[in-house]
């Protein structure tokens, strides 16, 4: 009977669930709850809570929902690195008979968790924080069109990144890769709870990047000011769409297959068995289906990123705006039809193998049409090498390269001879990190004065940027040599001494990555205490040539009052050469929806229902259900709250940013 209802009340969850016998998790768990006691307290003593909780938290202002994006990235950030350290170090030891530190049980689920965490909560995050956080502005809008939603979708994100943090000391993670392919994936081979995380965490999450996506699309479509036809949309905004057209299209796959593996752990089913009418090649498929396009989601915006940084610090026009938008657009299309690329060796075909083989070739043309943009954009311009800038050249490099290694794994077979080797590891995370975290850094550094209202501090920020530069290098290099010797990825320990030298590179590029990642947290720190030495009272930090630019830094909470008329694709530099005039007829009364805690509050509730389903606690999972649709339906009754800013105030705001932009201060 006591064994009956602890089984009613906790499901699967035991004792044993916790990892009380590893070190490594325990000495982790110990810090984690001291910094959170220390946060907790720090918060608690400075009385921040009310703060937090009524500006940021529960905010609905597309800029702060931005800024939180970010802060969640580059928390989840430190988490996926701390991972990744962890297999360099085990990697580089792992010689002569030594085991290492780490067990294979724990091994596997540390690689699985650092792709699924750089992937789905680095990576993901900070390309959504800075869409949300730029669009609007570029756009001329006052937010996006749902602001609750905005707020929920970012709530959702932090659910799943929640329950993947859970894992690691409730239980334990997948032991399957970031993509969880069965039969690994199925409950044969993996009976535990490490893949119901993988799961619900991904489904939880993938809500919140599905509604940010039909988001921003309605934003982009309908919120545009007068004037901006689609073809004067800056090119962060066009990639920014195509990201998003991406991310509509492309999850709802995510969600059916993990939908299905679902049902094939929870209910007996066999879509991906070998028996019973089910294919593991269906998994593969859909999965990838869903991944390719969303190696793309990561890499566009930061195309749009490097557009507006090469024009910006060049004092041009960017060259081939035309071509540039032609060329997002098709590497949108063409994304859907090179999945199969990622599975050449699984007994396809060699037709099917040279049609995508040829699909692959194809769609590094638009890319490589946008670098020569970039290119003959800097051609015979004044450029300052500010860091924005930098980030940008050092992408180039390393870019190239990355396409380079790329184009000589679309040749099937020489695929057949590096695809489970170390040499596909370095290519993804050179596209990866000399692509989507390059620009991602440029991104910050380049609308952090727009945000803030101060620059970063240079000093720091470039000691960050050389170690990250040189550390990739390091750490990745000596990956490809490996490929090419045949050294299997995913391996924990080696049986030949001479290849022991090569890791220990790539261990020592991977410390100083972290030293990069450290400089970059000290440069935050150091630029907040010194702000006031970091303002430009232009209000016009980087001479910026889009929309953005043409109000104060930081926006007000209404971005614009007096909506701007666009005239040009250049609109602020348009703005600029006709003398900036505020438009007189352009004011419109403002409605701000007010703040609002039911996103956080479904979300939490997300969070409970996945966690029942991972232990299978039925009675929370039925509660929690129950819940969702209680709060989700009680919100809608709350449709007609919002607040006013009084008509004076904003033309004062509004006559101070004039004279500011004007030159008159």
């Amino acid at each position: 009977m006591l064994e009956t209802l602890t089984t009613f009340l906790f499901g699967r969850l035991s004792l044993e669930s916790f990892p009380y016998h590893e070190p490594i998790l325990v000495a982790t768990f110990c810090a984690v709850v001291l910094g959170g006691i220390a946060l907790v307290a720090a918060l608690s003593y400075f009385k921040l809570w009310g703060y937090l909780w009524n500006e940021w938290f529960t905010t609905v202002d597309h800029k702060r929902i931005g800024i939180m994006y970010m802060v969640l990235g580059l928390i989840m950030l430190l988490r996926g690195f701390a991972d990744a350290i962890m297999m360099r170090a085990q990697q580089a030891i792992a010689f002569n008979g030594s085991e290492g530190y780490l067990n294979s049980h724990h091994y596997d689920q540390v690689f699985t968790a650092h792709g699924v965490i750089m992937i789905f909560f680095v990576a993901m995050p900070f390309v959504t924080g800075l869409m949300n956080y730029v669009v609007p502005l570029q756009i001329g809008a006052r937010d996006v069109s749902f602001p609750f939603l905005n707020n929920f979708s970012f709530w959702m994100t932090v659910g799943g990144a929640v329950l993947i943090m859970t894992s690691l000391f409730v239980g334990e993670f997948a032991r399957t890769g970031w993509l969880a392919y069965p039969p690994l994936s199925g409950l044969e081979a993996s009976p535990d709870v490490g893949v119901d995380y993988y799961i619900w965490a991904l489904q939880v999450a993938g809500v919140g990047t599905t509604l940010s996506g039909i988001n921003l699309i309605c934003t982009i479509i309908k919120m545009r000011a007068p004037g901006m036809t689609m073809m004067k949309m800056p090119v962060f905004t066009w990639t920014s769409l195509c990201t998003n057209v991406l991310i509509v299209a492309s999850f709802p796959i995510l969600t059916a297959v993990l939908v299905l593996l679902s049902l094939d752990r929870y209910a007996g089913t066999h879509f991906f068995t070998n028996d019973m009418g089910g294919n593991p090649m269906m998994y593969v498929n859909l999965i990838w289906i869903w991944g390719h396009p969303e190696v793309y989601i990561l890499i566009l915006p930061c195309f749009g990123i490097f557009s507006e940084v090469t024009s910006t610090f060049t004092g041009k026009r960017l060259f081939g705006y035309t071509s540039m938008v032609y060329a997002t657009v098709v590497i949108t299309i063409l994304s859907y039809l090179v999945w199969l690329h990622h599975f050449f060796t699984m007994g396809s075909g060699a037709s099917v193998n040279s049609f995508f083989g040829i699909t692959t070739m194809i769609i590094s043309i638009p890319t490589g049409a946008k670098i020569f943009n970039w290119l003959f954009t800097m051609y015979r311009g004044r450029i300052r090498f500010e860091l924005p800038m930098m980030w940008t050249i050092a992408f180039m490099l390393t870019f190239v390269l990355g396409g380079m290694t790329g184009v000589l794994l679309a040749v099937p077979p020489a695929d057949f001879v590096l695809h489970n080797s170390l040499f596909l590891i370095a290519h993804f995370h050179n596209v990866i990190i000399g692509g989507v975290l390059f620009g991602l850094f440029a991104g910050i550094y380049y609308w952090w004065p727009k945000a803030f209202g101060f620059r970063l501090d240079p000093f720091w920020g470039k000691l960050s940027f050389w170690f990250w530069v040189i550390g990739f290098y390091f750490a990745f290099v000596p990956l490809y040599v490996l490929g090419l010797m045949g050294v299997t990825r995913r391996l924990r320990v080696f049986d030949d001494p001479s290849l022991q030298i090569w890791f220990q590179i790539a261990a020592f590029g991977a410390f100083l990555i972290a030293l990069g990642i450290g400089a970059f947290l000290i440069q935050i720190a150091v630029s907040i205490l010194k702000r006031k030495q970091l303002v430009d009272v232009s209000g016009d930090p980087w001479d910026g040539r889009t929309l953005e630019w043409a109000t104060s830094s930081p926006p007000p909470d209404y971005n614009f009052a007096f909506t701007p008329m666009i005239h040009d694709n250049d609109a602020w530099w348009d703005m600029k050469k006709r003398g900036y005039a505020r438009p007189l007829d352009g004011f419109r009364p403002i409605h701000m929806p007010s703040n609002t805690g039911t996103g956080v509050i479904l979300a939490g509730i997300s969070v409970a229902l996945g966690f029942a389903m991972v232990w299978h606690i039925w009675w929370l999972a039925a509660v929690s259900f129950i819940a969702l649709l209680v709060v989700a339906i009680g919100h809608t009754f709350n449709y007609n709250r919002d607040f006013h800013i009084p008509v004076e105030e904003v033309v004062a705001t509004e006559n101070e940013r004039t004279r500011l932009l004007s030159g008159q201060v």
